[in-house]
């Protein structure tokens, strides 16, 4: 693996991203951690994933240099098609997923959190889906998983006005468990984790496969819209200057078409 690391402990398989200096997912990332799910799934040593970031950063975002190589609208659904296939694999995953998210959870990293069964964070942890700020929207379905997670006026808030919230504040708004020191963090979800490798795993799987008959009937409609109007809004001239702003590194300037 390029970057990702990963290894095996007491039943737990613990993923790092370690892509520095912002463990942007660029696709390939995306596709290490596919990989890397497949090898899981079938080590029946593995009870539990635990997965966090190396560095700053749990995940600062997606990869907006990798989208400058992008040339049209319907490679940039693909791309959010990848990510939220990934995505809803992990979500439907039949071994828990923790996400340990320190740093910044940004954009991507933060889809990536919420396709976790659940999230533990430093209390100092930003979370945020700041792609408005880019003149673009979420497209690894995080438009669909936020308002599950804490409701739809509190995700407008959030995606509108691409503010983050700090890890104190996503735990009462529902989009994390705990929030703990970040020199605690970890200490505290590999205990966790141990905890639940204890459990059979053949009641944690039963468990987890109930979840899936919780969703809404109209989430898969919307991601799959969601991939469409991502392409729509890349191709469109405020999306290029987003993306080319930010690689310039100024403010940009949006003109509504």
């Amino acid at each position: 693996m390029e970057f990702l690391k990963w290894s095996t402990a007491d039943h737990i398989a613990t993923i790092t991203i370690a892509k520095a200096p912002a463990n942007a997912l660029s696709s390939k990332v995306l596709k290490e951690l596919s990989l890397i799910l497949d090898e899981v799934e079938q080590d029946e040593n593995v009870r539990v994933i635990l997965i966090h970031g190396e560095g700053r950063f749990f995940s600062a975002g997606a990869d907006i240099k990798e989208f400058t190589t992008i040339e049209n609208g319907e490679q940039f659904s693909e791309l959010a098609r990848l990510g939220q296939n990934l995505f809803e694999r992990m979500e439907g995953f039949a071994k828990p997923i923790i996400a340990a998210v320190h740093g910044a959870a940004l954009g991507g990293g933060l889809e990536l959190a919420m396709a976790c069964h659940f999230r533990l964070v430093s209390e100092n942890a930003k979370l945020g889906l700041p792609e408005l700020q880019l003149g673009l929207i979420p497209g690894f379905a995080g438009s669909q998983r936020l308002p599950r997670l804490v409701g739809t006026a509190f995700a407008a808030q959030m995606l509108l006005t691409s503010t983050p919230i700090t890890g104190v504040e996503a735990v009462r708004a529902g989009l994390a468990n705990h929030a703990y020191p970040e020199v605690e963090l970890l200490e505290n979800a590999n205990k966790i984790a141990r905890q639940i490798a204890k459990k059979s795993p053949v009641a944690v799987k039963a468990i987890l496969e109930l979840f899936s008959y919780t969703k809404p009937e109209k989430f898969h409609a919307g991601v799959e819209r969601e991939a469409v109007l991502f392409g729509k809004v890349f191709e469109s001239l405020d999306g290029q200057e987003g993306i080319t702003a930010f690689i310039d590194k100024r403010e940009p300037n949006f003109i509504g078409k």
